[in-house]
């Protein structure tokens, strides 16, 4: 039995280079001001690199044994979810100017993230394929 992977994305999502990048912008906004909540923009930043530089050097096809897809799905749902809850956290609770430019930037990047989740349930369905039935009376 040899393992294939269900979903092969050739080349890296193209919505996950602003993500880094909106990343970055917050830990610089939050370590300007509020050290508590650094740790997120971090992990969330090197999550977000990792998994684009295995798709943009199709590592993926490489090792198929991790579904790839589902990886990449809560890659997103869980940043979007992390960076609104602690945004509106920062928002409500902070009123200093980079916190507050932390927040709003968070904010955009849970959308983001939860925009490339929503694109990437359809590729996750899109993969499956009926089972061929040889008999014309449907297995009955």
């Amino acid at each position: 039995m040899q393992l294939t992977m269900p979903l092969s994305l050739g080349s890296a999502d193209p919505i996950q280079a602003p993500d880094g990048v909106l990343c970055i912008i917050i830990l610089i906004c939050y370590g300007a001001s509020a050290l508590g909540y650094v740790s997120l923009a971090i992990f969330e930043m090197i999550y977000t690199i990792v998994i684009f530089i295995i798709f943009a050097f199709e590592f993926n096809l490489q090792i198929s044994f991790i579904h790839w897809g589902w990886t990449d799905f809560l890659r997103a749902l869980i940043g979007s979810v992390a960076f609104i809850i602690t945004s509106l956290i920062v928002l409500i609770g902070y009123r200093h100017g980079a916190v507050i430019a932390a927040g709003v930037f968070g904010l955009l990047t849970g959308i983001v993230m939860g925009y490339d989740a929503y694109t990437i349930v359809p590729q996750l369905r899109k993969q499956h394929s009926a089972v061929p039935n040889p008999e014309p009376t449907g297995g009955i």
